[in-house]
This record gives structure tokens, C-alpha cells and sequence, in this order.
């Protein structure tokens, strides 16, 4: 937390909006016992009981009601696992999303593929004409789309298009656990879908990542892949012995399986998430008020069919860089700190599609060029009160006035 400031016309925030809450005490507890019995890794050869990853499995597939889940390492360990079950092989094209992070086109340069990039549309969804266009005419069998920062595309749209052309759904659903389109969870639309728990997420063991599907051979592929070696029996969602029978001989062992500890921590985290999204929506809701009818900002409409969990907010500015620079210097000086996707070089987490120069193919992409432009992002803590969104609007609305002198 910074320490208490403040600037020359008395407006000061100086909240960490990174800062998540503390582990529930359950997580606690059930993480120190297993420190005290030595068991921590994600199989026990024998005894042991059934271990955590197991349990969370079976608990976040019924969540999100799907028949399998399995607990990898990271949400980009889920997506290269995806691409791999679904047959990717190195000099494929893969289309995904280009307002996206690193770590989505990180996934595809992992398994030797090719990042075909979708535009995007002003309210950060993908361009579905684009989407029509690539679809037909790039070769790749499957559509990486990112639920960036939690905005969901029309995904009746997205399966019809790309079941037209026989091109196969992966959803990251970093930012959207708890999320729906329609009614129907985020991550069940596509064949498969891949999770997060990082730190920064709906739910916190610092990394891990959660695939689920509906579908036995991925997920028997996905467990042989996150490295079950031959204990995959201890897998309570999981398909038969005999689809692994399928799969054993000729699948990787990768190593990318989650922790017992990482598990322990985020199984009462789940039971919290409707507490979570309430609060989470109530405060973007607020912070979506106090933004609009600031000049030269605009958040967007959301779609009535869209449920989200709004753990951050976006909005574009329309302003030139010299001017978009002294908005942020503003908003820092005042301790408010605004990522911003448009910036030459990459910072901390954000970067787009510009820097990523590991792709070999050449893209124009002037829809989605312009929006980053000017596109600023911002966390939304759990801690944040009504207060709190009241002097975000101030600073904003302040710093924009002086990014126009």
C-alpha cells in the first residue's frame, strides 16, 4: 500500500488495486496440514487419500457443469495442452484473438503453431466479419478466442461460424470464471475450455490454470500431457480406463500438473465466487458511472446477454499519444496508476499485438491498431468502497482536463 499523499488540489487514491484478499482460513489450514505430512506433491503412489487437485477437479466441473476438469499449472500450461489434445503440430496456423495477453499467442508459439490474428471490435470483442473472412480463407483448424479482460463475443456466433468451416473452440477464460454468455458458462461454448487462477484472477493460488471439456479424448490426452505418468486412475474427473488405453503409449508427459497446496488454497475460494462476482459487478457498475460523460472517454455498452465478473474496467480515450501521456502522468501524480495497451514498448503485464515479433507473419490489423491506441485498463479491487469510485471519476475527470492544455 503507498503511503498517504497527496497532490496540490487535494485528490489522492494511492490504493493498491493489485491487492488481492487474504486466503480463506480453510485454504490455511488445509495447506499447512499437508506441510506437516510431507504429501505435497499432486500424486501419492501409495495411500495418501484422493489428492487435492483431484478434488478440485470434480468440484469445477460441477460448478461449471461440464463433464471434466483438469488442474494444470498455469491457464497458458491449459491452452498449449488444448492445442495439443485438438491436434495441433508445429507450422499450423491457429486463429486467436489480438486483443489479448502475452501469454495466448505465448500458448501457440509453444506447440510450433502461428498466431492468425482476429480485429477487434471499439467494445473489445471480436470482429465477427474478420472472424467469417480468416475462418474461411487461413487454413487453421481451431479458434484460440480470448475473453479479454472479461468482454465475451456473441458465442452463438462464433460456434456457427467456425462449426461451418469445421474449425474447433478453445476459450481462454482468464478473466472470465463465473462468466456467461446467454446463460451458458464461458469456457462450455468451445470444445474446451482453459481457466486461471493466478493471483490476479477470480480465485488466487498465486498460478495455476483449470481445462475443462466434455470431451474423453482431450481430456485423457490432457492428463497424460499435465504429467500423470500412470496414475491418472487418481483422477475423479476423468474418462474410463479405456480411453487412456487410447493415449498412454503415444502422449508426453509434460509436467504442468497443479500442486496439492495450489488445490487446498483454491477449493474454499470457489464456494466464494457469488459473494465475489456481487461485489466485483457492483463496483464496475459504479466506476462505469462516474466515467461516463467524461470527454474523450468512453466505456462500453455491455451486451443484456453477457453476465460478466468485472474484476477490471477498460475504457478508450480519444486523444493523440502527447495527450494520452500527460492523462496518466495526471492519474499517477494523484496515485491513481492506469495501464494503457497503446504504449511503443511493452510494461509489466500489458503488451499487444505490435511486440509479439516471434510471429513470422506479417498482419495489418488497422481496426484493432486504433483501438489500442487508446485503450487504458484498470484493476478493480475487492476492497474498493463507494468512496473509492467517487475519487477515481474526480482524478479522471481532473487529468482530463489537463491532458487537453
Amino acid at each position: 500500500m503507498n503511503a498517504p499523499q497527496t497532490s496540490p488540489d487535494g485528490l489522492w487514491f494511492g490504493k493498491d488495486l493489485s491487492q488481492p484478499e487474504p486466503i480463506p482460513q480453510a485454504g490455511m489450514d488445509r495447506v499447512v496440514a499437508l506441510m506437516k505430512n510431507g504429501r505435497l506433491h499432486r500424486y501419492g503412489e501409495t495411500g495418501g487419500g484422493e489428492p487435492e487437485p483431484s478434488l478440485l477437479e470434480q468440484e469445477y466441473a460441477a460448478y461449471v457443469g461440464t463433464k471434466y476438469c483438469v488442474a494444470m499449472s498455469s491457464c497458458g500450461a491449459t491452452m498449449f495442452v488444448a492445442l495439443k489434445t485438438l491436434g495441433v503440430q508445429p507450422g499450423d496456423r491457429v486463429l486467436t484473438s489480438t486483443f489479448t495477453l502475452a501469454p495466448v499467442p505465448g500458448a501457440i508459439a509453444h506447440a510450433g503453431a502461428e498466431p492468425v490474428l482476429v480485429e477487434t471490435t471499439a467494445n473489445y470483442t471480436t470482429d465477427l466479419d474478420d472472424l467469417k473472412i480468416k475462418v474461411a480463407t487461413s487454413g487453421a483448424k481451431v479458434f484460440l478466442i480470448s475473453h479479454m479482460r472479461g468482454h465475451i463475443t456473441d458465442m452463438q456466433a462464433v460456434r456457427d461460424i467456425c462449426d461451418a468451416h469445421g474449425v474447433s473452440v478453445v476459450e481462454d477464460c482468464a478473466h472470465t470464471m463465473g462468466a456467461s454468455w446467454d446463460g451458458r458458462f464461458t469456457g462450455t461454448w468451445g470444445k474446451i475450455g482453459c481457466f486461471s487462477t493466478q493471483t490476479y484472477k477470480h480465485i488466487n493460488s498465486g498460478e495455476g490454470g483449470l481445462l475443462v471439456t466434455d470431451d474423453e479424448d482431450v481430456c485423457a490426452q490432457a492428463i497424460l500431457f499435465s504429467g500423470s505418468y500412470m496414475l491418472y486412475s487418481q483422477h475423479g474427473s476423468a474418462p474410463s480406463p479405456a480411453v487412456f488405453e487410447r493415449w498412454r503409449y503415444k502422449t508426453p508427459n509434460f509436467s504442468m500438473r497443479m500442486s496439492n497446496q495450489a488445490a487446498a488454497m483454491l477449493r474454499p475460494q470457489l464456494a466464494d465466487m457469488p459473494r465475489r462476482t456481487q461485489v466485483w459487478n457492483s463496483l464496475y457498475g459504479k466506476l462505469a458511472h462516474v466515467l461516463s460523460g467524461i470527454p474523450n472517454l468512453m466505456v462500453p455498452p455491455r451486451d443484456p446477454r453477457e453476465s460478466y465478473v468485472a474484476s477490471s474496467i477498460q475504457f478508450t480515450l480519444s486523444l493523440e499519444t502527447p495527450a494520452i501521456l500527460k492523462f496518466l502522468a495526471a492519474c499517477d501524480s494523484r496515485g491513481l496508476h492506469i495501464k494503457w495497451f497503446g504504449r511503443d514498448e511493452p510494461q509489466g503485464f500489458t503488451s499487444n499485438y505490435t511486440h509479439w515479433h516471434y510471429m513470422r507473419e506479417a498482419q495489418a490489423l488497422p481496426r484493432s491498431l486504433k483501438l489500442m491506441q487508446g485503450l487504458c485498463d484498470m484493476r478493480i479491487a475487492l476492497s474498493m468502497t463507494d468512496a473509492d469510485c467517487e475519487t477515481i471519476g474526480q482524478i479522471v475527470r481532473v487529468a482530463m482536463t489537463e491532458s487537453s492544455k
